[in-house]
Order: C-alpha cells, then structure tokens, then sequence
C-alpha cells in the first residue's frame, strides 16, 4: 500500500512539474512580444530623431550611386534602411505594417571612385564600399495624422552629418510622391527588402 501511495505522489508531483513547466514556457514566450518604440513629437508637430535605431531590425541597403547615373543621382547614398522591431513583429504576424511603424533611413556616402563607374578596389575585389553616414530619412506610419499622404509622414533629419535633432514633415510633392506611385506595398519599397517582401 506504501508503494502504491508514493507512486501515485509521484505520478501527481510529476504531473504538476509538467504542467508548470508548460506555463513558464507559454508565458516567457508571451512575454518575449517586443515592446515597441513609438514616434515622439515636439509642441510643434516636429518629429524627434529616433532613439538607438542600430538596434532596429535592418531590412537592406539600396545604391544609386552617381557615377551610373550621369552624376545626377536623387539619391547617391547607400540607405541602410532598419523598421522598428515591435512594428516588424507584427508586419511578421500580420502582413499589416500597423499605425506607429518607423523606418530609418541612415544615408552613408559610398568612398571616392577610382574608375570611370564609380567604383574602387578594394583587398576583396572590385565594387562600391561605404564611406562617411551622411543624414538621415525618417518614415512614419500614421492613418489620421498622415491621411493626405496615404498614412505615412517623411521626415528629413539632414542630408549631412551631424543629424538633425528634429524634423519638420515634408510636402507630398517631395517624397510621399514617389512613394505612392512606384512602392510595391503600402507605400514601402519591399521589392528591395527580402524581409519585408510577402
């Protein structure tokens, strides 16, 4: 009978180590949720530079650069493009970017050309190697505030380094624009972002 009892204790006792263990599982996973970063503004609708954005989740980096383009590219710059990571995790679940996204763009100059197209060489070969950081570009997702824009606000924080504390949003003619007429979703660029691209 004494056996039988001390079985049955331990059947119970490991019955509610299981059980606990599967708790802390599910609530740890739960608890993993990224908290997210939300843009801040000034009195004046002005938007702060975001906070610690190297630790966002990168997406890519896309080059124009000018020598390709007859020395006129819009855009010379490499733009190391990162998305908010509460924002990305629930574009990961949703295939929504929702209300709140933030894209940094930090602009980084490629190094002096050493041939006709731009390019240089370097100990690993032949190609366009980043140079100096040289601003930043700012996109923010906001349905209300940026309705006559398609939800999204564009942000300059200079084309130039120190960048800029604050930015004023920019006119639709300016970058919203282009945005909505050549984006592949909800005005991103996905297409260049393998991350993003669902």
């Amino acid at each position: 009978m004494r056996v039988r009892s001390l079985a049955v204790t331990a059947s119970i006792a490991t019955g509610v180590i299981v059980i606990t263990v599967i708790a802390q599982s599910l609530s740890s996973s739960n608890a993993q949720a990224q908290p997210r970063y939300l843009p801040e503004y000034t009195a004046d609708g002005d938007l702060i530079l975001p906070k610690d954005w190297h630790g966002w989740v990168y997406v890519g980096s896309p080059l124009t650069p000018n020598a390709l383009n007859d020395g006129k590219a819009n855009f010379p710059e490499y733009h190391n493009v990162y998305i908010e990571r509460g924002s990305y995790e629930i574009y990961q679940k949703t295939n929504v970017f929702p209300d709140g996204t933030i894209f940094f763009k930090e602009l980084q100059l490629t190094l002096p050309q050493q041939n006709p197209d731009g390019s240089r060489t370097e100990p690993s070969g032949r190609g366009y190697f980043p140079g100096p950081l040289n601003g930043a570009d700012v996109t923010v997702k906001d349905s209300k505030r940026y309705a006559e824009t398609g939800g999204w606000g564009y942000y300059n924080f200079n084309h130039h380094e120190p960048k800029a504390p604050t930015a004023k949003l920019k006119a639709k003619g300016e970058c919203a624009f282009c945005h909505l007429a050549s984006a592949k979703k909800d005005e991103v660029w996905t297409q260049f972002y393998p991350l993003l691209d669902k």
